[in-house]
């Protein structure tokens, strides 16, 4: 992609509105535009990094067995009222409206009752299970006060997945899976090193439910980490007596502030026995069936990472995620630039060209903002030595690759 034609603007300075840096530097450099408060839209380079992020999660659910659907964002009074979370008391950040003819309906905030209606006329018999279904879907939540930039908005996408089992012990299993491919995820997306699966309160269905939390002051919950293990718990737990259970010992918990990235739940028949949700089992026996939900929000983890990984300069892209590998800057040599620039793209290695009229402070200082994995420059030097210079976004120090080896250099 040539940086001339790119539909973006570099911002000098972020909105003075805003307080979160994932906000901040993502505005700053073009990524996302601010429609409202808790409300962004994905500028190209955003909706690029945003559909990576998407594209991790999707070969993770996949890989574990997950089936990939959509359900609509419409959901009926009727069918929440069923399951006693209609009323406000229950779900507090609704966004509700009405059709023409007056009857309610509330904009999604998430689906457990649209799909377990839904398997209610898939699954009939043990033979039709497991099931594990999976959505990047548009959620519609009433925050009283939204902040954090993308990472806690009014309008977001989330991956959920929902569990159908035969039973507490194969719900056990595919519960365990989920957290595995949950793992995978975020050491994928760079975050694994600081990523803790947390304990928390289960509620009625199990004694604990489990988030993944990623260390980071900007963090909104606070979290009690034993490095040894590499697990934590949050607050509701720190003074539950049988931590003994959990294998954590109080004496040994560091508290951080953290960032909540991905969450399970154990959900037990409480939406499937109102719905009628059940299957036979070997013996002709009706049973009801056993539910988790799993979720993660991409915007968030893309929030998250631009909080945690960027640095004084700008953001920092992992390669898993970022908009193209290689930001390609021409410093007075268009002609051998556009060659470099059209083998690159030939060798199937995805690159930003900044072919634009401008001063070489600005393209430099404006590539440190956008953040891609790699840096190479082709300049009057270039032409004399036959090499691009070539830096890695992490690193200080820059090297040199010969024009008939960058190719090869990228593809290793």
């Amino acid at each position: 992609m040539k940086q001339s034609q790119l539909f973006t603007r570099v911002k000098r300075e972020a909105p003075k509105d805003e307080v979160s840096k994932n906000a901040q530097l993502l505005l700053r450099a073009g990524f996302i535009h601010k429609e409202m408060a808790g409300a962004y839209s994905f500028l190209p380079l955003g909706l690029r990094v945003l559909n990576n992020i998407m594209q991790v999660i999707r070969e993770e659910m996949n890989a574990v067995g997950g089936q990939e659907l959509s359900l609509a964002s419409l959901q009926e009074k009727e069918l929440w009222e069923k399951t006693d979370r209609w009323d406000d008391a229950k779900v507090d950040v609704w966004f509700k409206t009405a059709l023409k003819n007056g009857t309610e309906l509330g904009l999604a905030v998430t689906h457990e009752e649209p799909i377990t209606r839904m398997m209610a006329q898939h699954v009939s018999s043990y033979r039709d299970l497991p099931v594990l279904a999976y959505q990047f879907q548009t959620k519609f939540r009433n925050e009283t006060r939204a902040k954090s930039g993308i990472m806690r908005t009014r309008e977001f996408i989330m991956k959920d997945l929902y569990s159908f089992t035969r039973n507490k012990e194969e719900h056990e299993t595919v519960y365990a899976t989920l957290r595995e491919a949950y793992k995978k995820i975020f050491a994928r997306l760079g975050l694994g090193a600081i990523t803790y699966q947390t304990f928390a309160s289960g509620g009625m269905f199990s004694k604990y439910s489990e988030e993944f939390q990623t260390v980071s002051n900007a963090g909104e919950d606070v979290i009690y980490i034993d490095e040894a293990s590499g697990k934590a718990l949050n607050v509701e737990v720190l003074n539950d007596e049988v931590l003994a259970d959990l294998g954590l010992k109080r004496e040994n918990l560091i508290e951080r502030a953290s960032i909540e990235v991905g969450n399970t739940f154990s959900l037990g028949t409480k939406f499937s026995e109102p719905l009628g949700l059940s299957y036979k089992n070997e013996k002709g026996e009706s049973c009801p069936v056993i539910m988790g939900s799993y979720g993660i929000g991409p915007a968030r983890l893309m929030g998250t990472i631009a909080e945690v990984l960027s640095d004084g300069s700008g953001l920092v892209w992992p390669e898993s995620v970022a908009p193209f590998r290689v930001h390609l800057l021409s410093l007075g040599a268009d002609e051998k630039a556009g060659e470099t620039y059209t083998a690159l793209t030939a060798a199937g290695i995805e690159v930003l060209y900044d072919d634009r009229d401008t001063t070489a402070g600005e393209k430099f200082a404006e590539s440190d903002l956008l953040g891609m994995p790699w840096r190479v420059v082709v300049g009057k030097r270039s032409l004399e030595s036959g090499k691009a210079e070539v830096k890695k976004r992490t690193e200080k120090e820059a090297g040199e690759v010969s024009f008939e080896e960058l190719v090869s250099f990228f593809q290793k």
